[in-house]
Protein backbone atom coordinates (compact mmCIF):
# COMPACT_ATOMS: atom_id res chain seq x y z
CA UNK A 1 0.00 0.00 0.00
CA UNK A 2 1.34 3.67 -0.87
CA UNK A 3 2.10 5.94 1.94
CA UNK A 4 -0.75 7.79 0.33
CA UNK A 5 -3.05 5.62 0.50
CA UNK A 6 -2.07 4.41 3.97
CA UNK A 7 -2.80 8.28 5.25
CA UNK A 8 -6.19 8.66 3.09
CA UNK A 9 -7.46 5.38 4.52
CA UNK A 10 -6.47 6.10 8.65
CA UNK A 11 -7.81 9.47 8.19
CA UNK A 12 -11.08 7.79 6.72
CA UNK A 13 -10.90 4.58 9.64
CA UNK A 14 -10.54 7.91 12.21
CA UNK A 15 -13.78 9.30 10.76
CA UNK A 16 -15.47 5.95 10.53
CA UNK A 17 -14.38 4.84 14.02
CA UNK A 18 -15.49 8.57 15.72
CA UNK A 19 -18.82 8.00 13.67
CA UNK A 20 -19.59 4.32 14.98
CA UNK A 21 -18.42 5.27 18.51
CA UNK A 22 -20.38 7.91 19.20
CA UNK A 23 -23.48 6.74 17.33
CA UNK A 24 -23.18 3.62 19.87
CA UNK A 25 -22.01 1.15 17.67
CA UNK A 26 -19.44 -0.24 20.38
CA UNK A 27 -21.58 -0.30 22.62
CA UNK A 28 -20.98 -0.34 26.84
CA UNK A 29 -22.05 -2.58 28.91
CA UNK A 30 -26.16 -3.04 28.49
CA UNK A 31 -26.87 -1.34 31.38
CA UNK A 32 -25.06 1.65 30.30
CA UNK A 33 -25.95 1.49 26.81
CA UNK A 34 -27.76 4.55 25.63
CA UNK A 35 -30.85 3.94 22.81
CA UNK A 36 -29.53 3.61 19.45
CA UNK A 37 -29.22 6.95 17.50
CA UNK A 38 -31.73 6.62 14.37
CA UNK A 39 -30.20 6.12 11.11
CA UNK A 40 -30.79 9.31 9.59
CA UNK A 41 -29.26 11.18 11.91
CA UNK A 42 -25.90 8.69 11.86
CA UNK A 43 -25.81 9.92 7.87
CA UNK A 44 -26.32 13.46 8.65
CA UNK A 45 -23.29 12.90 11.01
CA UNK A 46 -21.39 11.06 8.28
CA UNK A 47 -22.43 13.44 5.87
CA UNK A 48 -21.41 16.60 7.78
CA UNK A 49 -17.94 15.09 8.54
CA UNK A 50 -17.41 14.01 5.04
CA UNK A 51 -18.43 17.86 3.51
CA UNK A 52 -16.06 19.33 6.14
CA UNK A 53 -12.96 17.42 4.87
CA UNK A 54 -13.73 17.54 1.40
CA UNK A 55 -14.16 21.98 2.07
CA UNK A 56 -11.78 22.80 4.55
CA UNK A 57 -9.24 23.32 2.31
CA UNK A 58 -11.58 25.65 0.20
CA UNK A 59 -12.16 27.91 2.90
CA UNK A 60 -9.35 28.17 4.59
CA UNK A 61 -7.86 29.60 1.41
CA UNK A 62 -10.32 31.98 1.32
CA UNK A 63 -9.82 32.75 5.07
CA UNK A 64 -6.06 33.28 4.40
CA UNK A 65 -7.07 35.52 1.19
CA UNK A 66 -9.04 37.75 3.44
CA UNK A 67 -6.44 38.02 5.98
CA UNK A 68 -3.05 38.25 3.86
CA UNK A 69 -5.21 40.83 1.49
CA UNK A 70 -7.04 42.95 4.11
CA UNK A 71 -7.07 46.45 3.04
CA UNK A 72 -5.26 45.49 -0.07
CA UNK A 73 -6.68 45.28 -3.52
CA UNK A 74 -6.62 41.95 -5.57
CA UNK A 75 -4.58 41.32 -8.46
CA UNK A 76 -1.21 42.59 -6.69
CA UNK A 77 1.91 41.95 -5.63
CA UNK A 78 3.18 41.70 -1.92
CA UNK A 79 6.78 41.00 -1.62
CA UNK A 80 8.86 39.87 1.28
CA UNK A 81 12.26 41.58 0.92
CA UNK A 82 14.22 39.91 3.90
CA UNK A 83 16.36 37.16 4.13
CA UNK A 84 15.09 34.98 6.92
CA UNK A 85 17.87 34.95 9.22
CA UNK A 86 18.61 34.04 13.41
CA UNK A 87 16.94 36.97 14.54
CA UNK A 88 13.62 35.64 13.30
CA UNK A 89 10.68 33.75 15.00
CA UNK A 90 7.28 34.54 13.30
CA UNK A 91 8.12 31.68 10.85
CA UNK A 92 8.49 28.01 11.80
CA UNK A 93 11.47 26.27 9.52
CA UNK A 94 12.16 29.80 7.78
CA UNK A 95 13.41 29.50 4.07
CA UNK A 96 17.41 31.23 3.62
CA UNK A 97 17.14 30.32 -0.19
CA UNK A 98 14.67 32.69 -1.13
CA UNK A 99 12.13 36.20 -1.40
CA UNK A 100 8.92 35.11 -1.38
CA UNK A 101 5.94 37.08 -2.87
CA UNK A 102 2.10 35.98 -3.29
CA UNK A 103 -0.64 37.71 -4.99
CA UNK A 104 -4.36 36.74 -4.48
CA UNK A 105 -6.12 36.68 -7.92
CA UNK A 106 -10.10 37.55 -8.74
CA UNK A 107 -10.68 35.57 -11.66
CA UNK A 108 -14.47 35.74 -11.75
CA UNK A 109 -14.48 39.10 -14.36
CA UNK A 110 -11.96 38.60 -16.93
CA UNK A 111 -8.31 37.27 -17.41
CA UNK A 112 -5.32 38.80 -15.59
CA UNK A 113 -2.12 40.22 -17.02
CA UNK A 114 1.23 38.05 -15.68
CA UNK A 115 4.50 39.53 -16.85
CA UNK A 116 7.72 38.32 -15.81
CA UNK A 117 11.23 39.91 -16.23
CA UNK A 118 14.32 38.06 -18.39
CA UNK A 119 16.27 36.87 -14.77
CA UNK A 120 19.49 36.06 -16.76
CA UNK A 121 19.26 31.75 -15.72
CA UNK A 122 18.41 33.20 -12.24
CA UNK A 123 16.29 30.00 -10.72
CA UNK A 124 12.34 31.59 -9.56
CA UNK A 125 9.47 30.16 -9.24
CA UNK A 126 5.65 31.57 -9.22
CA UNK A 127 3.19 28.53 -8.55
CA UNK A 128 -0.44 29.06 -9.57
CA UNK A 129 -2.53 27.20 -6.64
CA UNK A 130 -6.40 27.02 -6.72
CA UNK A 131 -9.19 27.66 -4.70
CA UNK A 132 -9.15 23.63 -3.49
CA UNK A 133 -4.73 24.22 -2.63
CA UNK A 134 -3.94 22.33 -5.73
CA UNK A 135 -1.20 23.37 -7.65
CA UNK A 136 -2.74 24.52 -10.79
CA UNK A 137 0.70 25.78 -13.24
CA UNK A 138 4.51 26.41 -12.49
CA UNK A 139 5.75 29.68 -13.43
CA UNK A 140 9.54 29.57 -14.00
CA UNK A 141 12.87 28.51 -14.90
CA UNK A 142 12.02 24.86 -14.90
CA UNK A 143 8.77 25.18 -16.99
CA UNK A 144 8.98 28.52 -18.59
CA UNK A 145 12.52 29.74 -19.26
CA UNK A 146 14.08 32.89 -17.98
CA UNK A 147 12.81 35.29 -20.50
CA UNK A 148 10.28 37.84 -20.31
CA UNK A 149 7.05 36.44 -20.84
CA UNK A 150 3.20 37.39 -20.43
CA UNK A 151 0.72 35.14 -19.33
CA UNK A 152 -2.67 35.81 -18.91
CA UNK A 153 -4.23 34.05 -16.01
CA UNK A 154 -8.11 32.98 -16.32
CA UNK A 155 -10.70 31.71 -14.66
CA UNK A 156 -12.95 28.43 -15.41
CA UNK A 157 -15.96 30.28 -17.33
CA UNK A 158 -13.45 32.39 -19.67
CA UNK A 159 -14.28 32.01 -23.22
CA UNK A 160 -12.69 34.59 -25.49
CA UNK A 161 -9.62 36.41 -27.03
CA UNK A 162 -6.11 37.20 -25.58
CA UNK A 163 -3.71 40.07 -26.09
CA UNK A 164 -1.08 38.53 -28.89
CA UNK A 165 2.07 36.94 -27.72
CA UNK A 166 0.63 36.36 -24.49
CA UNK A 167 0.19 32.56 -23.17
CA UNK A 168 -3.08 31.18 -21.23
CA UNK A 169 -2.83 29.72 -18.15
CA UNK A 170 -6.20 28.53 -17.06
CA UNK A 171 -7.29 28.69 -13.33
CA UNK A 172 -10.21 25.83 -12.11
CA UNK A 173 -11.18 28.31 -9.74
CA UNK A 174 -12.18 32.31 -9.91
CA UNK A 175 -10.02 32.20 -6.43
CA UNK A 176 -6.63 31.60 -6.85
CA UNK A 177 -3.67 32.28 -5.42
CA UNK A 178 0.28 32.89 -7.27
CA UNK A 179 2.82 31.56 -4.22
CA UNK A 180 6.52 33.10 -5.77
CA UNK A 181 9.83 32.04 -4.81
CA UNK A 182 12.77 34.18 -6.46
CA UNK A 183 16.24 32.49 -5.40
CA UNK A 184 18.78 34.72 -3.50
CA UNK A 185 22.36 33.44 -2.61
CA UNK A 186 23.04 35.68 -0.13
CA UNK A 187 22.83 39.35 1.21
CA UNK A 188 25.14 40.87 -1.16
CA UNK A 189 22.93 39.08 -3.86
CA UNK A 190 19.79 41.08 -2.01
CA UNK A 191 19.45 43.86 -4.04
CA UNK A 192 19.78 41.63 -7.37
CA UNK A 193 16.98 39.74 -6.21
CA UNK A 194 14.38 42.46 -5.28
CA UNK A 195 15.12 43.95 -9.15
CA UNK A 196 13.55 40.87 -10.42
CA UNK A 197 10.40 40.67 -7.85
CA UNK A 198 9.86 44.15 -8.82
CA UNK A 199 9.26 43.28 -12.37
CA UNK A 200 6.62 40.72 -11.49
CA UNK A 201 3.45 42.45 -13.02
CA UNK A 202 -0.17 42.10 -12.83
CA UNK A 203 -2.79 43.48 -14.35
CA UNK A 204 -6.79 42.85 -15.01
CA UNK A 205 -9.88 44.08 -14.76
CA UNK A 206 -11.31 46.00 -11.35
CA UNK A 207 -12.07 43.26 -8.40
CA UNK A 208 -15.90 42.81 -8.08
CA UNK A 209 -17.42 44.41 -5.24
CA UNK A 210 -17.57 42.74 -1.84
CA UNK A 211 -20.04 39.58 -1.69
CA UNK A 212 -19.90 38.86 -5.25
CA UNK A 213 -18.29 35.81 -6.48
CA UNK A 214 -14.97 35.30 -5.11
CA UNK A 215 -14.38 39.04 -3.72
CA UNK A 216 -12.36 39.02 -0.27
CA UNK A 217 -14.25 40.73 2.73
CA UNK A 218 -13.90 44.10 3.94
CA UNK A 219 -11.12 44.74 5.39
CA UNK A 220 -12.77 46.43 8.62
CA UNK A 221 -14.35 42.49 8.87
CA UNK A 222 -11.43 40.74 8.66
CA UNK A 223 -9.64 39.55 11.45
CA UNK A 224 -6.22 39.93 10.84
CA UNK A 225 -4.89 38.26 14.15
CA UNK A 226 -6.45 34.92 14.68
CA UNK A 227 -4.76 31.87 12.64
CA UNK A 228 -6.85 31.48 9.03
CA UNK A 229 -7.23 27.90 10.71
CA UNK A 230 -8.35 28.70 14.07
CA UNK A 231 -10.35 30.85 12.45
CA UNK A 232 -12.21 27.87 10.46
CA UNK A 233 -12.21 25.88 13.29
CA UNK A 234 -14.06 27.68 15.54
CA UNK A 235 -17.08 28.24 12.95
CA UNK A 236 -20.02 27.29 13.40
CA UNK A 237 -21.77 24.46 11.29
CA UNK A 238 -24.02 27.05 9.91
CA UNK A 239 -21.72 29.20 9.07
CA UNK A 240 -18.83 26.88 7.21
CA UNK A 241 -21.46 25.60 5.29
CA UNK A 242 -22.45 28.68 4.27
CA UNK A 243 -19.21 30.13 3.25
CA UNK A 244 -19.13 26.87 1.19
CA UNK A 245 -22.00 27.52 -0.35
CA UNK A 246 -21.17 31.11 -1.53
CA UNK A 247 -17.91 29.87 -2.70
CA UNK A 248 -19.24 27.14 -5.01
CA UNK A 249 -20.34 28.97 -7.72
CA UNK A 250 -17.03 30.56 -8.71
CA UNK A 251 -15.37 27.52 -7.43
CA UNK A 252 -17.12 24.46 -8.85
CA UNK A 253 -15.29 21.21 -7.80
CA UNK A 254 -14.21 18.98 -10.54
CA UNK A 255 -16.45 16.16 -12.71
CA UNK A 256 -14.12 13.93 -10.63
CA UNK A 257 -16.00 15.10 -7.14
CA UNK A 258 -19.67 14.91 -7.96
CA UNK A 259 -20.13 11.96 -5.80
CA UNK A 260 -19.05 14.77 -2.91
CA UNK A 261 -21.40 17.52 -4.90
CA UNK A 262 -24.25 14.90 -4.31
CA UNK A 263 -23.45 14.56 -0.61
CA UNK A 264 -23.58 18.34 -0.04
CA UNK A 265 -26.73 18.50 -1.96
CA UNK A 266 -28.04 15.60 0.61
CA UNK A 267 -26.67 17.66 3.73
CA UNK A 268 -28.58 20.49 2.25
CA UNK A 269 -25.62 22.97 0.86
CA UNK A 270 -27.10 24.65 -2.14
CA UNK A 271 -24.31 27.05 -4.50
CA UNK A 272 -25.00 30.68 -3.78
CA UNK A 273 -27.22 30.11 -0.47
CA UNK A 274 -26.78 30.80 3.13
CA UNK A 275 -27.26 27.11 5.19
CA UNK A 276 -29.95 27.18 7.75
CA UNK A 277 -29.44 25.03 10.05
CA UNK A 278 -32.72 26.62 11.80
CA UNK A 279 -35.20 25.08 9.33
CA UNK A 280 -33.83 21.62 10.48
CA UNK A 281 -35.14 19.25 13.47
CA UNK A 282 -32.65 19.27 16.94
CA UNK A 283 -31.77 15.76 16.17
CA UNK A 284 -30.54 16.61 12.95
CA UNK A 285 -28.93 19.61 13.63
CA UNK A 286 -27.09 17.90 16.59
CA UNK A 287 -25.69 15.29 13.98
CA UNK A 288 -24.23 17.89 11.88
CA UNK A 289 -22.64 19.57 15.04
CA UNK A 290 -21.26 16.15 16.13
CA UNK A 291 -20.14 15.32 12.54
CA UNK A 292 -18.20 18.80 11.89
CA UNK A 293 -16.40 18.29 15.52
CA UNK A 294 -15.44 14.51 14.67
CA UNK A 295 -13.80 15.83 11.11
CA UNK A 296 -11.85 18.14 13.25
CA UNK A 297 -11.08 15.90 15.60
CA UNK A 298 -9.71 13.32 13.10
CA UNK A 299 -8.08 16.13 10.37
CA UNK A 300 -5.97 17.15 13.97
CA UNK A 301 -5.28 13.63 15.23
CA UNK A 302 -3.98 12.41 11.55
CA UNK A 303 -1.62 15.97 11.07
CA UNK A 304 0.41 15.06 14.44
CA UNK A 305 0.19 11.25 14.10
CA UNK A 306 -0.16 10.23 10.74
CA UNK A 307 2.20 10.72 7.65
CA UNK A 308 2.05 10.26 3.76
CA UNK A 309 5.70 10.28 4.00
CA UNK A 310 8.23 7.81 3.33
CA UNK A 311 10.83 7.74 5.88
CA UNK A 312 14.25 6.93 4.39
CA UNK A 313 17.41 6.82 6.24
CA UNK A 314 16.00 8.70 9.46
CA UNK A 315 14.30 11.06 6.82
CA UNK A 316 10.39 12.63 6.10
CA UNK A 317 9.68 12.78 2.73
CA UNK A 318 6.54 13.21 1.08
CA UNK A 319 6.80 13.65 -3.18
CA UNK A 320 3.12 13.34 -3.56
CA UNK A 321 2.11 16.71 -2.51
CA UNK A 322 -0.23 19.35 -4.34
CA UNK A 323 -2.33 17.77 -7.18
CA UNK A 324 -4.82 15.49 -4.99
CA UNK A 325 -7.27 14.40 -7.04
CA UNK A 326 -10.55 12.87 -4.53
CA UNK A 327 -7.65 12.45 -1.81
CA UNK A 328 -9.73 14.58 0.05
CA UNK A 329 -8.70 13.40 3.62
CA UNK A 330 -4.51 13.96 2.56
CA UNK A 331 -5.30 17.42 0.87
CA UNK A 332 -7.42 18.35 4.41
CA UNK A 333 -4.17 17.21 6.33
CA UNK A 334 -1.73 19.05 4.38
CA UNK A 335 -3.91 22.24 4.33
CA UNK A 336 -3.97 22.01 7.90
CA UNK A 337 -0.15 22.23 8.12
CA UNK A 338 -0.61 24.79 5.88
CA UNK A 339 -1.38 26.12 2.48
CA UNK A 340 0.84 26.31 -0.46
CA UNK A 341 2.94 23.17 -0.50
CA UNK A 342 5.06 22.63 -4.12
CA UNK A 343 4.30 20.14 -6.53
CA UNK A 344 6.81 17.65 -6.43
CA UNK A 345 9.04 18.34 -10.02
CA UNK A 346 9.57 21.94 -8.66
CA UNK A 347 10.72 20.90 -5.33
CA UNK A 348 10.77 17.91 -2.70
CA UNK A 349 11.43 18.77 1.30
CA UNK A 350 13.04 16.66 3.77
CA UNK A 351 13.21 16.51 6.94
CA UNK A 352 14.73 14.70 10.25
CA UNK A 353 15.33 14.93 13.64
CA UNK A 354 17.10 11.69 13.88
CA UNK A 355 20.99 10.49 13.19
CA UNK A 356 20.90 7.28 10.73
CA UNK A 357 20.50 4.81 14.09
CA UNK A 358 17.36 6.34 15.48
CA UNK A 359 18.76 8.48 18.00
CA UNK A 360 17.66 12.23 18.02
CA UNK A 361 19.83 15.09 16.74
CA UNK A 362 21.22 16.85 19.80
CA UNK A 363 24.06 19.50 19.36
CA UNK A 364 26.35 17.55 22.32
CA UNK A 365 27.28 15.38 19.73
CA UNK A 366 29.03 15.72 16.35
CA UNK A 367 27.45 14.63 13.33
CA UNK A 368 28.58 14.13 9.53
CA UNK A 369 26.21 14.05 6.53
CA UNK A 370 28.06 12.18 3.74
CA UNK A 371 27.10 12.01 -0.01
CA UNK A 372 29.30 9.61 -2.06
CA UNK A 373 30.31 11.20 -5.61
CA UNK A 374 27.32 9.78 -7.19
CA UNK A 375 24.92 10.09 -4.23
CA UNK A 376 25.15 14.16 -4.37
CA UNK A 377 21.21 15.52 -4.22
CA UNK A 378 20.55 14.96 -7.80
CA UNK A 379 18.66 18.34 -9.84
CA UNK A 380 18.46 20.56 -12.33
CA UNK A 381 18.32 23.65 -9.78
CA UNK A 382 19.93 23.69 -6.56
CA UNK A 383 19.97 22.02 -3.00
CA UNK A 384 20.24 23.66 0.89
CA UNK A 385 20.56 21.78 3.64
CA UNK A 386 19.11 24.09 6.91
CA UNK A 387 19.06 23.82 10.10
CA UNK A 388 16.49 24.79 12.68
CA UNK A 389 16.47 24.40 16.75
CA UNK A 390 13.40 22.80 18.57
CA UNK A 391 11.10 25.92 18.22
CA UNK A 392 12.21 25.30 14.56
CA UNK A 393 14.35 28.54 14.11
CA UNK A 394 17.06 28.99 12.54
CA UNK A 395 20.37 29.16 14.73
CA UNK A 396 22.34 31.65 15.95
CA UNK A 397 25.83 31.62 15.41
CA UNK A 398 29.31 33.32 14.33
CA UNK A 399 29.26 32.68 10.92
CA UNK A 400 25.45 33.92 10.61
CA UNK A 401 25.13 30.54 8.38
CA UNK A 402 22.17 29.01 8.67
CA UNK A 403 22.09 26.99 5.75
CA UNK A 404 24.85 25.15 3.09
CA UNK A 405 23.99 24.18 -0.78
CA UNK A 406 25.02 23.53 -4.28
CA UNK A 407 25.29 27.58 -4.26
CA UNK A 408 28.01 27.53 -1.74
CA UNK A 409 31.58 26.68 -2.50
CA UNK A 410 31.85 23.24 -0.93
CA UNK A 411 34.85 21.21 -0.59
CA UNK A 412 34.77 17.79 -1.95
CA UNK A 413 36.79 14.75 -1.22
CA UNK A 414 39.68 13.30 -3.19
CA UNK A 415 37.19 10.85 -4.18
CA UNK A 416 34.16 13.45 -5.63
CA UNK A 417 32.40 13.05 -2.34
CA UNK A 418 31.15 15.39 0.15
CA UNK A 419 30.86 15.73 3.77
CA UNK A 420 29.12 18.36 5.80
CA UNK A 421 29.85 18.79 9.38
CA UNK A 422 27.08 18.97 11.53
CA UNK A 423 28.07 20.52 15.27
CA UNK A 424 28.37 23.49 17.46
CA UNK A 425 31.56 23.78 17.46
CA UNK A 426 34.00 24.82 14.17
CA UNK A 427 35.64 21.35 13.17
CA UNK A 428 37.65 23.45 10.65
CA UNK A 429 37.97 22.67 7.27
CA UNK A 430 34.79 24.31 5.85
CA UNK A 431 31.86 22.59 4.75
CA UNK A 432 30.58 23.25 8.97
CA UNK A 433 26.93 23.78 9.64
CA UNK A 434 26.59 25.23 12.94
CA UNK A 435 24.14 23.27 15.25
CA UNK A 436 22.93 24.28 18.90
CA UNK A 437 24.13 23.49 21.95
CA UNK A 438 20.58 21.32 22.31
CA UNK A 439 18.30 19.49 20.09
CA UNK A 440 17.88 20.34 16.46
CA UNK A 441 16.36 18.74 13.16
CA UNK A 442 17.26 19.29 9.54
CA UNK A 443 15.27 20.30 6.21
CA UNK A 444 16.98 19.21 2.94
CA UNK A 445 15.39 20.69 0.35
CA UNK A 446 15.94 19.69 -3.73
CA UNK A 447 14.49 22.33 -5.93
CA UNK A 448 14.01 21.05 -9.46
CA UNK A 449 14.80 17.68 -8.35
CA UNK A 450 15.70 14.95 -11.01
CA UNK A 451 12.97 11.99 -12.27
CA UNK A 452 15.03 9.83 -9.24
CA UNK A 453 14.10 12.35 -6.20
CA UNK A 454 10.42 12.39 -7.30
CA UNK A 455 10.41 8.73 -8.28
CA UNK A 456 11.73 8.06 -5.06
CA UNK A 457 15.15 5.72 -6.42
CA UNK A 458 17.39 8.25 -4.53
CA UNK A 459 17.47 9.36 -0.90
CA UNK A 460 19.28 10.89 1.35
CA UNK A 461 21.73 9.36 3.73
CA UNK A 462 21.25 9.08 7.22
CA UNK A 463 22.98 11.88 9.43
CA UNK A 464 25.55 9.42 11.26
CA UNK A 465 28.05 10.35 14.59
CA UNK A 466 31.30 12.05 13.71
CA UNK A 467 34.43 10.03 14.08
Amino acid sequence: MTPRRRLAGALACALAFLVCFQSGAQAPPKAAAPAPAPAAAVDMKRLAAEVWVFAFPLVLTDVTRDVQSAGAPANTFKHRRTIPDASTTDIANPNADFLYSQAWLDLSKGPVILTVPETKSRYYLLALLDAYTNVESSIGKRTTGTEKRQFAIVGPKFKGGLPEGTSEIRSATDLAWIFGRTAVADKADLANAIKVQDQYKLSGPPAPKPGKGAAPAAASDVDTKTPPRDQVVAMSPADFFTRVAMLLPGNPPTKDDAPMLAKMKQLGIEPGKPFDMSKLDAATAKSIEDGVKQAIDAVSTASKGLSGADIKNGWRIDRALGRWGTEYGRRAVAAWNGIGVNAPEDAIFMSTYLDGTGKKLDGANKYVLHFDAAQIPPNEGFWSLSMYDDKQHFVPNALNRVNLGSVDKLRTNPDGSLDIRIQSSDPGGGNWLPAPKGPFNLILRVYWPKQDVIDGRWNPPGVRPAA
